[in-house]
């Protein structure tokens, strides 16, 4: 028997999506500045501060999203019927730890 892939789908509108894709191509850039900072052999105190500042907005990106998920998809399942959902937040909350 083949097992077929089940995943569910966020629709964000479009300001939504543009929001965080520019913050996820920012912390791209980040990094790709931090390889650059490894190549020039440049002080450690300083990548360790950018890789500080990428840590700080992962997090704020994460919580975002988080925020999201919690008011819109948590919320819609719930008022669905559909309490399992709050199994996965315990989940993710448990990933974030």
């Amino acid at each position: 028997m083949e097992k077929q892939c089940c995943f569910r789908i966020k629709k964000r509108t479009a300001e939504e999506k543009k929001s965080l894709i520019s913050r996820v191509n920012r912390i791209a850039g980040q990094m790709h500045g931090i390889g650059k900072m490894i190549e020039e052999d440049r002080y450690c105190d300083d990548v360790l501060v950018q890789l500080s500042a990428i840590d700080k907005a992962i997090k704020s990106l994460a919580n975002r999203i988080l925020d999201e998920h919690m008011h819109t998809c948590l919320v819609n399942d719930i008022k669905n019927g559909n309490e399992s959902s709050i199994d996965e937040i315990v989940a993710l909350f448990q990933k974030f730890q």
